[in-house]
């Protein structure tokens, strides 16, 4: 079966400072008692085994050991309301890892899958500032710059799915409550950059 997904992507972690796990390849821990994070993706062109999902965005819900690489990692996935049960059964096939490419490296790691949910997802953009926004949990983020205005980056990122090269998007405020992970408040890690799946 062959898909493609080309988008963008955007996250907000419960880390204080930039995610250990993300610059050690998984060999620091969070600097929280627990590893919480929403990973959130528009699709700018997709298509899954000839299902246009074009246009449609989902949100990774994760908590994990504060050491992510132990595994136990808890898992859900949200969908946009606007998907038909067709694309949300695309998108949970994709992000399963069940179909190869990127999110199949997450499979070992998965414990326990919280199940797909569908709710009103939107990712706006505004003075370079950018929020995502599903059901009540939102976060805002911006990708830091240097002087030559160029977005900062981690390169070589061997573990995480959008990566090799994440741009830093620190997220001044974050309130986050879907699929029983809650966690929020204001400086956390964040990240935002292009993604491009394919298998």
């Amino acid at each position: 079966m062959a898909w493609h997904l080309n988008g963008m992507y955007y996250e907000n972690c419960s880390c204080t400072a930039t995610c250990p796990c993300t610059w050690s390849n998984m060999e620091f821990p969070a600097t929280t008692e627990r590893c919480n994070a929403t990973l959130a993706f528009t699709i700018d062109d997709g298509d899954i085994d000839g299902v246009d999902v074009s246009g449609h965005t989902f949100v990774l819900m994760i908590d994990s050991p504060p050491l992510m690489s132990e595994g136990g990692w808890n898992v859900g996935v949200i969908v946009d309301d606007g998907a038909s049960q067709q694309q949300v059964e695309a998108i949970g096939a994709v992000v399963s890892g069940s179909l190869g490419g990127p999110p199949a490296a997450l499979g070992p790691l998965l414990a326990n899958f919280l199940g797909i949910e569908q709710m009103q997802v939107s990712i706006t953009t505004e003075n370079g500032e950018h929020t995502v926004t599903f059901g009540e949990s939102s976060y805002t983020g911006r990708p830091h710059v240097n002087g030559s205005g160029d977005v900062v980056s981690l390169t070589g990122v061997d573990t995480h799915p959008a990566g090799p090269v994440l741009g830093m998007a620190p997220v001044s405020t974050s309130s986050i409550s879907a699929m029983g992970i809650s966690f929020g408040g204001e400086g956390l890690s964040g990240f935002a950059n292009p993604f491009s799946w394919a298998a």
